[in-house]
């Protein structure tokens, strides 16, 4: 059997001279808490503090990164207990979903998954053999043993983690029962919500009218007339921060944003409500929410987060038999300088609003992002996320965006993920990449090295703190 390792030195450059500072840098920051402000797992895990089922449901059926890897090689989802919205049986016998997923292992290779599930397996369930079809069994019967053991409890991983806040992510129809359990509970680990309108502002998306009409109940507002329509999100937005929200997340096709007349706003409304808008309309009218939600923000102090270009369920079977989030968003290209002026010409200098912009497209850091961050007070830029949160996806963000934007237009580090225990494997690999990035500068003597210290705290706890309004 071939031993299980994280090598001590893993992402830190290979240079002896640059990897001796970045180690010392990295020691500085590797045991900082966590703050995870941007993500989708689930709050009844913290809610019900009840045990994981098993390794399967721990770890293969929440993480599309996952499954979507063992979809490409033709196996099925359903082999894997992907729950269908059509009824269609799927696999339930866990042990069997982590034999195919351990017989496939070496499809990972090379990816950010390997290397986070390789630190969820030796740091946290102790496993020191390199999964394969051998050891499944092994594997299987250690997590699942584990997670039925209170320390293996959600709350308990929490706070093994020192994750000192999470952000779960909900739409406004949500009504946060499980946030509102978690703050009667007297637990004092710090989950709180994130305002996600994407359901009620883009009418594009399923269910959109039946959505509006929906939120017009939850918060007593005529939503059939645009005034009623935005003090029901105005009231949703409160909610939210009652339950601890500080941002809103904002998941449109492209970042257009637009600033329309009074009348035309009523009368794109309008339209949208009859179900019938054409695509156009709906981008219209989706940039013109961001710009109605730019404005709430400044009200009530919400961070807006922005993060356009996915195309969102590029698979069509795959969405209609497993709906959405099944790994089927695919990066495409983006355009922010004349998408945002609207919003920003409106906004852009207003010291009240803060948004954070990410990007799947990575021809835009030195183009367009660095350059607007670099010079609108509003903006700062979130990290490489989703396809390009590994290590060459951060090292090539630090190098395109630092010497436009500096360091201190971005906002850390955020993981995005809905596999809870990738949490802390995925903040030690930004952690090592900054820390390695950071050493270089030094090595070529373009910064101090007690700066690159100042530099690494910040990238790894200060300024996702003040970004999100957290400290």
């Amino acid at each position: 059997m071939t031993e299980l390792m994280l090598h001590p030195d893993r992402l830190l450059p290979s240079e002896t001279s640059t990897r001796e500072i970045a180690r010392r840098l990295y020691n500085e920051v590797k045991d900082l808490p966590i703050i995870s402000p941007h993500g989708h797992t689930d709050p009844e895990w913290f809610a019900n503090n009840e045990p994981f089922g098993d390794a399967a449901e721990l770890l293969i059926r929440p993480d599309h990164y996952v499954f979507r890897m063992l979809y490409s090689q033709g196996i099925a989802l359903e082999s894997l207990g992907v729950p269908t919205t059509d009824g269609t049986p799927v696999e339930t016998d866990p042990r069997k979903i982590w034999r195919t997923f351990a017989n496939n292992y070496w499809l990972f290779r090379g990816t950010p998954s390997r290397m986070w599930l390789d630190y969820v397996f030796k740091v946290v369930f102790g496993l020191n053999k390199v999964l394969t079809k051998d050891t499944a069994e092994e594997y299987f019967d250690t997590i699942t043993d584990s997670l039925q053991k209170p320390e293996f409890y959600p709350r308990a991983l929490f706070e093994k983690y020192r994750i000192e806040t999470l952000a779960t992510t909900e739409s406004p129809l949500d009504d946060l029962r499980h946030h509102k359990k978690i703050r009667e509970s007297g637990w004092q680990g710090n989950v709180i919500t994130a305002y996600r309108p994407d359901p009620v502002v883009d009418p594009e998306f399923e269910g959109f009218v039946e959505n509006i009409e929906e939120l017009g109940s939850l918060t007593g507002e005529d939503t059939a007339t645009w005034a009623g329509y935005l003090a029901a999100l105005r009231n949703r937005r409160e909610y939210f921060k009652s339950m601890g929200a500080t941002s809103t997340d904002h998941g449109h096709p492209t970042a257009i944003t637009a600033d329309l007349t009074l009348a035309d706003c009523k009368a794109l409304y309008s339209k949208a409500l009859t179900g019938h808008c054409s695509a156009a309309e709906a981008e219209i009218f989706r940039g013109q929410m961001l710009t109605e939600m730019a404005a709430m923000s400044i009200e009530d102090g919400l961070v807006m987060q922005i993060h356009p270009g996915s195309f969102r369920n590029h698979n069509p079977q795959v969405f209609a038999k497993f709906g959405r989030d099944k790994g089927a968003d695919i990066p495409s290209q983006t355009e922010y300088v004349n998408a945002l002026k609207p919003l920003l010409d409106k906004f852009g200098n207003d010291t009240r609003l803060s948004i954070i912009l990410f990007t799947l497209d990575e021809t835009v850091y030195s183009r367009e992002l660095a350059p607007l961050a670099g010079h609108y007070p509003t903006l700062k830029l979130g990290p490489s996320w989703w396809f390009h949160d590994s290590p060459e996806g951060m090292r090539r963000f630090r190098e395109q965006i630092t010497e436009t934007a500096g360091f201190y237009n971005t906002v850390g580090f955020n993981d995005d993920t809905r596999a809870f225990l990738s949490i802390p494997a995925r903040h030690d690999v930004a952690r090592r990449m900054d820390c390695g990035f950071l050493a270089q500068l030094v090595a070529e003597h373009r910064i101090r090295e007690d700066e690159a210290r100042d530099v690494a705290l910040d990238l790894s706890y200060n300024l996702v703190k003040r970004a999100y309004k957290l400290d």
